[in-house]
């Protein structure tokens, strides 16, 4: 065979160049077309801000009645919408974030800094709390858990806390430490019982959570009435203020709120983070809540990482509920705790579970609390809009197809992945 036939029966190689990779640009609009966990959060919250602009509207009695009058022109009347809504939201931002006359004012030296700063501060002092009390959710969630007695947690977090900062008389620092371990400990105690009965008995961890939560709220309510923990200069339910060796410290002066448990809970998410992600614990823990079967098979001890799931979730809300009595409430009341642990809830859905991601959604809606009383204040719009805006959040979260289907986004290579937060739920 000559050299030109063998030449010709060898196949030729493929010499097609590669295709270009897309710009940078183009991959970016690829991304926020597609369904992923990010686009899907913030246009939630988007068609919240919707859903609560038309609520504005209908809330008010003046703007409600020239939309119903036949005569009216209509600029006048969208016009009016969008000056109430601009308001109403405008003063939310005021409350929350920055209010632009007030840095205008200190620049010019008519009110001082902190009025400026007040802002941040309100939103900041929200957080701390939600920040603790969504991890505690997380946390018992990627071990296939689901910890809807954050609340309760918080509340006996909230008595340890507040009985010791008061009851005992120890040197500033050691106080609040002995203080902040007393909260985690009640907290980690009550949610124990929990995956006690869950790991030995096969009790559902909602159901025994729930019934916990009322326990403790009727606890409070019995503590409060005991000699000793009741202010005897007061008439109504509440405790003796916490000594000042117990307070966190302010980081702006007396005249601003925030203090340092907004530090504690970036320590909190960064320590969180590494127990999951880069320790044994975390894996055992990721591992029985994919698969208990498996894990068990691969010798772990699914028993032993329930108790400690809940363990450590309840120490998380416990300290929630430490760092507010301590750094902001100060007295035992009936309703110190508020909506902490349930808000919790609600903070770990929209983080999809991940640290990272309940430190960032518990700033949003430490944001809508500070800010929702401003709008309160100033536009006289309920605060109940705020409660609605998260309802609306988490409903839309939940429903992901949803929001593709009204945005027309691309489906995600990882909306399997995507799923998961739901699957224990």
């Amino acid at each position: 065979m000559s050299a030109v036939t063998a030449e010709a029966a060898t196949p030729a190689e493929d010499v097609t160049p590669p295709a270009p990779r897309p710009r940078l640009w183009r991959r970016v609009v690829d991304w926020l077309t597609t369904a992923n966990s990010v686009t899907v959060t913030v246009l939630a919250i988007v068609l919240a801000l919707v859903v609560g602009a038309v609520l504005i509207v209908i809330g008010d009695e003046q703007v409600r009645s020239e939309w119903g009058y036949f005569f009216a022109e209509p600029g006048t009347v969208l016009g009016d919408s969008l000056s109430l809504i601009g308001g109403a939201y405008g003063n939310l931002v005021k409350g929350s974030i920055v209010d632009p006359a007030a840095v205008s004012g200190a620049l010019s030296g008519t009110n001082s800094w902190s009025l400026a700063f007040a802002p941040i501060s309100e939103t900041l002092t929200y957080t701390a709390p939600l920040v603790f009390t969504g991890l505690a959710v997380a946390f018992a969630f990627r071990g296939g858990l689901f910890n809807i007695g954050a609340q309760g947690a918080v509340i006996v977090g909230c008595i340890g806390g507040g009985v010791v900062g008061f009851a005992l008389d120890l040197p500033y620092g050691l106080h609040l430490i002995v203080a902040l371990l007393g909260a985690a400990l009640a907290g980690a105690i009550w949610a124990g019982v929990a995956g006690y009965l869950k790991a030995r008995t096969g009790a559902h961890e909602v159901i025994v959570t729930i019934m916990l939560n009322y326990v403790a709220l009727q606890f409070l309510y019995w503590v409060l009435r005991q000699q000793g923990v009741h202010d005897p200069s007061r008439s109504d339910p509440i405790s003796k203020p916490v000594r000042e060796t117990a307070k966190l410290p302010l980081l702006g002066g007396a005249n601003l709120r925030w203090n340092l448990a907004i530090l504690l809970a970036v320590l909190a998410t960064a320590g969180v983070y590494w127990l999951l992600q880069r320790s044994t614990v975390g894996f055992e823990l990721r591992a029985v809540g994919a698969n208990p079967d498996a894990a068990r098979t691969a010798g772990m001890s699914v028993t032993r990482t329930y108790v400690l799931a809940m363990v450590v979730s309840g120490a998380l809300a416990g300290l929630g509920g430490g760092v507010w009595v301590q750094g902001t409430a100060y007295t035992l009341t009936p309703a110190v705790a508020g909506s902490l642990g349930i808000d919790g809830i609600t903070v770990a859905l929209l983080g999809r579970g991940k640290p990272v991601g309940v430190a960032v959604s518990a700033l949003l809606f430490g944001a809508l609390h500070a800010g929702g009383n401003h709008m309160q204040s100033y536009s006289h719009v309920a605060i109940d809009l705020v409660t609605v805006l998260q309802a609306v959040i988490v409903i839309f979260i939940a429903a992901p197809r949803l929001v593709q289907e009204i945005f027309r986004l691309r489906a995600s290579r990882a909306s399997g992945a995507a799923s998961t937060l739901a699957k224990g739920w």
